[in-house]
């Protein structure tokens, strides 16, 4: 039996906000490294960016119904995200999709599937984050379920969740921790342009970086 569920737990508008200033892999790192998404899952144009709270789908392989199902029940600034059992061989969005998504309002997607008509999704610049590119077609046959706990990338998501991509990758943030991972984000980014004054200034990456004592204890020899 196919369940069309909407997200009952949905971030605020602020909570989204506060992630939103930071980057992925800042954010990633203020977490304690938790949360980043498979490598392998890129967006069709560096360009792109999202942020937003996940819509869960699960697709059977190479059937994008539920997809399409999906793009019709999903809200504005909402982020589709696929799991599709890692098939790459599939291109199961495109520009049509695409326009449809962008009519709606909907923030992005992200699918561990395939995706094409990777020219016109850059004209477009719908954020589109996939685990491949190709071209072959797709059935509509297999009804299963939205807004589930569902597994891309590695990750485990759970409807609501905060998804943030950008250029270098795509990461989950907890809903219920939003808005202390952007504290810990932004404590994070001014530790980091402290470290940048102080290379600008003279101070070397073994001085900002307190090194000198673990080199020392890991026998690092310099020779002249």
């Amino acid at each position: 039996m196919s369940h069309i569920k909407q997200v009952s737990k949905r971030p605020t508008a602020a909570e989204v906000e506060a992630v939103a200033k930071f980057s992925p892999a800042t954010i990633h790192e203020a977490q304690g490294r938790r949360g980043a998404l498979s490598s392998r899952i890129k967006p069709v144009d560096y360009r792109m960016k999202l942020c937003g709270p996940a819509f869960t789908v699960r697709c059977a392989p190479r059937d994008n119904i539920m997809l399409q199902l999906a793009i019709n029940y999903a809200k504005p600034g909402d982020i589709i995200v696929v799991s599709a059992g890692e098939y790459e061989e599939a291109g199961s969005f495109g520009d049509v999709l695409a326009n449809a998504c962008l009519a709606k309002g909907i923030g992005g997607l992200v699918t561990d599937s395939g995706v094409r008509d990777t020219l016109q999704l850059r004209d477009l610049g719908f954020p589109v984050f996939s685990l491949s590119v190709c071209i072959k077609g797709t059935v509509k046959e297999t009804l299963t379920a939205t807004n589930e706990p569902v597994v891309v990338g590695g990750e485990l998501i759970h409807p609501g969740d905060i998804i943030v991509g950008d250029a270098d990758g795509l990461v989950v943030v907890r809903r219920e921790e939003a808005h202390e991972v952007a504290r810990l984000s932004e404590a994070r980014e001014a530790a980091e342009a402290e470290y940048i004054a102080a290379y600008k200034a003279g101070k070397s990456v073994i001085e900002v970086s307190n090194l000198e004592a673990v080199l020392k204890a890991k026998g690092l020899v310099v020779e002249a």
